[in-house]
């Protein structure tokens, strides 16, 4: 099962938990403790938790999907940089044919190492595909050109392998750089705090039970959504793989030999 399923499924469990352990304290405290007044203060004193709890979740939300658009984009921009290079090296001539070949290999795996059938089978740093883009960039450096034209071509082809380069390792880099778990952990207890002040004075009924059971099941999806979205490739939401295999669908029908424009 995903993690971020599991961790969902935990703060669910947990805040769930904090919800029916305060409706249990409340059977089991004098009536003294349960006075208009006290009731009063557990509900300014939560009020703050939800405050807080309410910010951070919405600022984790947002920061998870500024991410989930940033990765997103960088897969685009990959696959824009694919054909582009590819679409340079055909201008340039039958001398770029061997380095067309290998560009169509490099984006083939990479496709499968981003949007590999099994999703726990991501690989953002595979060894082995990026020794094909080494390889393509020591095929263009090894290109004679024969004329401005051909020098300016190869100047850009250079260039944009560079820039697949640079993708590829910002795409590495996604690896680590989620919230701590510890913070989560922080997040979940804020929120079991808060479901337990609501069960300390709530009735005892079934509405009340489905009532508190929906909004514990409501809060620990966003929880497990921000973390969702922060994993952005190998989850249950992740980003569209279209650009990158469309970008192989074009370079495996391309003609060989074919200038374009």
């Amino acid at each position: 099962m995903n993690n971020t399923v599991v961790i969902g499924l935990i703060a669910f469990a947990a805040i769930l938990a904090g919800a029916f352990a305060g409706a249990e304290v409340r059977e089991r405290l004098p009536k003294h403790h349960l006075t208009d007044e006290t009731k009063n203060l557990v509900s300014v004193s939560t009020a703050v938790v939800a405050t807080v709890s309410a910010l951070v979740l919405g600022l984790l939300i947002s920061n998870a999907n500024t991410s989930f658009t940033r990765l997103g984009g960088q897969v685009t921009a990959l696959s824009a940089e694919i054909l582009r290079l590819d679409r340079i090296l055909r201008r340039y001539g039958a001398d770029a044919e061997p380095a067309r070949n290998m560009l169509l290999q490099y984006a083939e795996h990479k496709t499968v190492d981003l949007f590999p059938d099994d999703r726990a089978d991501v690989r953002l740093n595979n060894p082995s595909t990026y020794e094909l883009l080494q390889r393509l960039e020591d095929m263009l450096l090894a290109l004679k050109p024969a004329n401005p034209r051909d020098q300016w071509w190869l100047a850009q082809a250079m260039t944009l392998a560079a820039k697949i380069g640079e993708t590829r390792w910002l795409l590495a880099q996604q690896i680590g750089q989620r919230t701590p778990k510890a913070f989560v952990a922080l997040l979940v207890f804020w929120l079991a705090l808060l479901f337990a002040s609501f069960g300390l004075f709530a009735p005892r009924n079934f509405t009340s039970a489905i009532t508190l059971t929906l909004c514990a099941l409501a809060v620990a999806g966003a929880v497990a959504m921000f973390l969702e979205l922060e994993q952005g490739l190998g989850g249950v939401v992740r980003i569209s793989p279209e650009p990158m295999r469309q970008a192989v669908q074009t370079l495996e029908a391309e003609p060989s030999n074919q200038n374009a424009p």
